[in-house]
């Protein structure tokens, strides 16, 4: 039981990793390759402020910044240097690499026994409150983030995805909206990066390798479901999309359960992206 409540735990971490891309891919259609190299930047920067004694409610919030700046830098050379959106994402995290080797100073953070927004990590007592105190921070960001979408600024940004030709019509700077949604995209993301990094107790410079595929599959999966019902806001894509973040975890542990291997754990959760892209395609033919 303790075995799926981790993982549990470990979902709800994952939620602002699933929010961010599904507002870069689903609300701008925009494939933001960012997010490999984002999710990593927050884990990096948290853990070199654990090692400087900072509070960890002040390193959390500090994340959110500097992933915005790395998804603003791709927004940039998207708008400004007329790169593809795919390939200024790729040339992004490639760079970020090098940065984020050159915060973290080694390939690996250990932070065992420093603190952070989660009471005895790996106490298996305090694992229930600190699922608790995850799901607040899931509620707060979600209630935030569908705030942020029903404001003008937000319908601007749904509508910049939907039709850029119009609302450039109506006078609208598509290129700010652009990267201002990419720099709130990372920032999600490096808030993941962050959240995971406190859970599992250390950063590594490798963690963000295809960490979009996470990402990808709890919005496929969010996609999916959200189709069967009639929704006129966003409320119902956002709560699947929150959903699927969690139940896409427990996918994982229910794999690893069976006695999988961890070296193949990448392989089962493309085939599961692969999986609810072939259910949504399946609904769109029975309609």
């Amino acid at each position: 039981m303790d075995f799926y409540a981790l993982a549990l735990l470990q979902g709800l971490a994952f939620v602002p990793l699933a929010l961010g891309i599904f507002l870069s891919a689903k609300v701008f259609n925009i494939p933001d390759i960012t997010t490999d190299g984002s999710y990593t930047l927050g884990a990096a920067v948290f853990a070199v402020c654990m090692l400087s004694n900072m509070h960890p409610l002040m390193a959390t919030l500090l994340v959110m910044p500097v992933g915005a700046a790395a998804g603003a830098v791709t927004g940039i050379i998207h708008t400004k240097l007329k790169m593809n959106a795919l390939l200024a994402g790729i040339l992004v995290m490639t760079a970020l690499y090098s940065v984020n080797l050159l915060i973290m100073q080694r390939s690996n953070i250990p932070l065992l026994g420093t603190p952070s927004l989660f009471i005895e990590i790996n106490n298996p007592e305090n694992l229930f409150i600190n699922i608790g105190i995850a799901s607040l921070l899931v509620i707060i960001i979600t209630l935030l983030l569908l705030w942020l979408l029903k404001t003008d600024f937000g319908l601007a940004m749904r509508a910049a995805g939907s039709n850029e030709n119009m609302i450039e019509a109506n006078g609208v700077n598509t290129n700010r909206i652009k990267i201002i949604g990419l720099a709130i995209s990372n920032a999600l993301v490096a808030m993941s990066g962050c959240l995971v990094t406190q859970m599992q107790g250390f950063a590594d410079i490798n963690m963000g390798i295809g960490i979009v595929i996470a990402g990808l599959a709890s919005v496929m999966m969010g996609e999916s479901v959200s189709r069967r019902f009639k929704h006129s806001t966003m409320l119902m894509p956002l709560l699947m999309v929150v959903m699927a973040a969690v139940v896409f975890r427990l996918c994982i542990a229910f794999i690893l359960a069976q006695g999988i291997e961890q070296v193949y754990v990448k392989l089962f959760s493309a085939l599961l992206v692969l999986l609810f892209i072939g259910i949504t395609k399946i609904n769109f033919i029975k309609k």
